[in-house]
């Protein structure tokens, strides 16, 4: 079955100006690094892109700006859904869900914000869906922040029975609930998406419709790479597995801004500034510029490595 969401899924970033207003000649020249990088979809106004940090007319300035330059050259995908209340929440996902995206992603801690339960899950799904607008499909993102809710299986099937959920996000960060997953939702038009680069690869031959993780902010043309290629076994694929695994462990050590330095490097960004963090990362996290150089250089290798591979 064609899904509408499938493949290398960014997880876009916000730049920002060094006043800290969203800078969008930058975001207009991330966006053409995405695609020349071999994204398969973007995903806007996410955590990656600070959505808890965003004004919701940032939210939706943020979507509408992705999804005019992008067109119909490839799914937008966009959230923003962070608030607290049922009624603020119709609201924000109304106005996100007239951005122009092709998917507007719900998020599963937003649903159950108290951790009570299926039944809290299950009502305010069906509240949320009454009042949203029904033309537009639907995504699950179990949302690290504030805390990460992932769905039990009786919650993916209230998700796959709407039919109108196109692609879960998956944060659990478990092979074997990956594959469950997978198993649950076949035939139906919702993909799971993984988001773990440890498990990426298992999680791609076994039916994970590709890669959401924030190393896509990096290097989404490897990880294109090694969906393509996922029922191989070479040397350079194995190789490929353990280098995008072992470099995504830098994640902890300030991302977003860790994504924004490397960005600014090359010269997609003008500023790493970020308002999640509002201090130095490097004064916290040691000798970062050697381990953001470290993963450029890899990166550059793995690409070498990949255009001599495929040239034979």
């Amino acid at each position: 079955m064609a899904h509408l969401v499938s493949g290398i899924v960014p997880v876009m970033l916000t730049p920002f100006t060094q006043s800290g207003k969203i800078d969008f000649a930058a975001l207009e020249r991330l966006i053409d690094w995405y695609v020349r990088h071999d994204a398969d979809a973007l995903f806007a106004v996410c955590q990656s892109s600070e959505m808890q940090f965003l004004t919701l007319e940032e939210r939706c300035a943020l979507s509408r700006a992705v999804c005019a330059q992008i067109g119909a050259r490839m799914p937008v995908i966009a959230s923003g859904h962070i608030s607290e209340t049922i009624d603020d929440q119709v609201e924000e996902l109304s106005l996100m869900a007239n951005t122009g995206a092709d998917a507007l992603v719900l998020v599963s801690n937003r649903l159950d914000p108290n951790n009570a339960g299926t039944e809290s899950f299950r009502h305010a799904l069906a509240e949320i869906l009454r009042r949203i607008p029904s033309d537009i499909p639907l995504g699950m993102y179990e949302c690290p922040a504030p805390y990460r809710r992932l769905l039990s299986d009786d919650e993916l099937k209230i998700c796959r029975d709407t039919g109108r959920f196109v692609v879960l996000k998956d944060v659990s960060c478990d092979f074997e609930t990956v594959k469950r997953r997978v198993k649950l939702v076949a035939d139906s038009p919702l993909a799971i998406v993984n988001a773990n680069a440890a498990i990426a690869h298992a999680a791609m031959k076994v039916g994970s419709k590709g890669f959401s993780g924030v190393f896509t902010n990096f290097h989404p043309d490897l990880y294109a790479w090694m969906y393509d290629h996922r029922h191989d076994d070479t040397p350079l694929l194995r190789e490929l597995v353990t280098f995008l695994a072992l470099v995504a462990n830098a994640e902890p050590m300030g991302y977003p801004t860790l994504a924004k330095i490397y960005h600014k490097n090359l010269g997609v960004f003008s500023t790493e500034v970020s308002r999640v963090h509002d201090f130095d990362i490097r004064e916290k996290f040691w000798a970062l510029d050697d381990i953001i150089a470290h993963i450029t250089n890899g990166t550059e290798l793995y690409r070498e490595k990949i255009a001599a591979h495929d040239a034979i």
